[in-house]
């Protein structure tokens, strides 16, 4: 053996017995290919044979090789990291969407950096995407329940691709969301259906595109019924709101329906009908939506529409790796089906 060989062995035997962690070059040594080959294994390049790649993937495994981020990025020009901005995070909605992108995005190799913003001004929106990119993220999505949210993002994240959610569409800017005029029809359709005259609404907080749209798919339903439109009353998503505008509505004999913009609202509504002494749903149908977790346990269980957040999360994700690769998704991925799901907390009025 030539002294270079017997260095060369003394090298790796020397990492071996240190349990040091295993490097390309030892990938590329144990599958008998060259670095820039395992570089492309590693980077998914269709120019490698596939008994190559088998080779390759199998000498990994057998070193127990992981590539570090700063190889893959040196390797594709990418930082394999993703950005996500989301407000009000603690909400059902924004929560669930959030796992399911980070789930999707580690099965796709890559890491997520997540900035939960308590407020929702443009100079924090600027100041958070100016953050990601200088960690080098390589698309944003943002979970932006308002409508300028996503124009904002366009103007700003000059050069990143942007995936919003639950926004209206802006230029630049592409939009994966819940079918929200479709989930509110359903609700109100639901409740006119059973025989109310009418359906009071409460609706969530003025400018936020799902209220926005739930109000405007509510206040169609109603008039192409040819039924009278109540005045609608604007809570905040908590259940103290949805507390207090149900005292409001429980006082009220004409009121013999409500659909709540979302889950916990309608909580706090059938909490004031209960304390009013109006029976749900023998007095009062209450319809929520969103369907969380608790809404099947409800006293009654809650009437409500649900909305698939992970599926929403998984499509952003898919959304902006397309997007990454310069490549556009069909555009009919964009909206996700709402359905209703009917449980006890809704029926026909008084006397019916």
């Amino acid at each position: 053996m030539s002294p270079s060989a017997a260095e060369g062995g003394a090298r790796r035997s020397r990492r071996s017995f240190a349990g040091a962690r295993p490097v390309m070059e030892d990938v590329a040594r144990r599958a008998g290919v060259s670095k820039q080959t395992v570089s492309r294994v590693l980077n998914d390049h269709p120019a490698v044979r596939a008994e190559t790649r088998a080779a390759v993937l199998e000498a990994m495994r057998e070193l127990g090789y992981r590539p570090s981020r700063s190889a893959r990025s040196l390797a594709s020009g990418r930082t394999r990291m993703l950005g996500v901005l989301s407000f009000d995070a603690g909400r059902y909605g924004p929560a669930a969407m959030l796992t399911a992108i980070d789930a999707a995005a580690r099965e796709a190799g890559y890491l997520v950096s997540s900035i939960a913003l308590g407020t929702a001004d443009r100079d924090t929106v600027v100041e958070a995407v100016d953050r990601l990119s200088a960690e080098g993220a390589d698309g944003v999505i943002a979970i932006a329940p308002q409508r300028w949210v996503g124009r904002a993002l366009a103007e700003t994240a000059l050069g990143t691709p942007v995936v919003v959610l639950d926004d209206a569409p802006a230029d630049g800017a592409p939009l994966v969301t819940g079918d929200s005029r479709s989930g509110a029809r359903q609700a109100t359709e639901h409740l006119l259906a059973l025989g109310h005259r009418t359906v009071s609404q409460v609706a969530g907080p003025a400018g936020w595109t799902s209220a926005d749209q739930r109000l405007a798919a509510w206040r169609g339903a109603l008039e192409a019924a040819g039924a009278q439109v109540p005045e609608p009353l604007f809570g905040d998503w908590s259940a103290e709101s949805g507390y207090e505008l149900g005292r409001r509505l429980a006082r009220s004999a004409e009121v013999t329906a409500v659909f709540a913009a979302n889950d916990q609202m309608a909580l706090g509504v059938l909490h004031a009908l209960h304390e009013a002494g109006r029976p749900v749903p023998d007095e009062v149908s209450v319809v929520g939506y969103d369907d969380i977790p608790e809404a099947a346990h409800f006293l009654p269980p809650l009437t409500t529409v649900r909305t698939d957040f992970a599926e929403i999360g998984t499509r952003s994700l898919r959304w902006l790796l397309h997007r990454i690769d310069g490549a556009e998704p069909p555009p009919s991925d964009a909206l996700v089906p709402a359905e209703l799901v009917v449980r006890r907390s809704s029926g026909p009025p008084p006397g019916r």
